[in-house]
């Protein structure tokens, strides 16, 4: 399935003002977007490491929204219905799920040791043992990401950790 975004009212506005306070990152990939590039297409001319974590914050700020989507045969098609975001949580576990989240704990106290270090990290893996919930969790989700997408290793391997991240977060 392909996805192409398109600007919203409000990322046209973001282009012609800069007022959102977007990095340079993000106004990149909102140039790029134009309603008939797909994701795979952006991925290939940005060459960003995270280019759907960049992607599902502008949609979840409201810059971009899914203008089509690809069904089987690749025919493009007006999405029926809301789609979920790209970087949308699942539902909250039930709150005796103890092992998700420590599944979820662990993954990320892992990875941060793995491709950052525990002495570059250590505040960020404090809170994340800390964290009493999956909520709390969750809060933490951009900032874990964000250490991974800066270490050249993590970097490499961001999209799929952070896709294994969110089964269990």
């Amino acid at each position: 399935m392909a996805v192409v975004f398109a600007k919203t009212a409000k990322g046209h506005e973001e282009i012609a003002g800069k007022a959102g306070g977007l990095t340079p990152r993000q106004r990149r990939v909102l140039i790029f977007v134009d309603g008939r590039r797909t994701v795979d297409e952006l991925r290939g001319m940005l060459q960003s490491d995270d280019l759907q974590h960049t992607l599902g914050m502008l949609e979840e700020e409201g810059y971009i929204e899914v203008a089509v989507v690809s069904d089987d045969s690749g025919a493009f098609a007006a999405p029926a219905g809301a789609l979920p975001s790209i970087t949308a949580f699942a539902g909250l576990p039930a709150d005796g799920d103890t092992l998700r989240l420590q599944q979820a704990r662990n993954f990320m106290s892992n990875t941060i040791n793995a491709f950052v270090g525990g002495l570059g990290a250590s505040s960020l893996l404090e809170r994340i043992e800390r964290a009493a919930d999956h909520a709390a969790l969750r809060s933490l989700f951009d900032e874990w990401y964000h250490a991974l997408v800066g270490s050249r290793e993590g970097r490499r391997e961001a999209e799929a950790l952070r896709t294994k991240l969110l089964q269990v977060i």
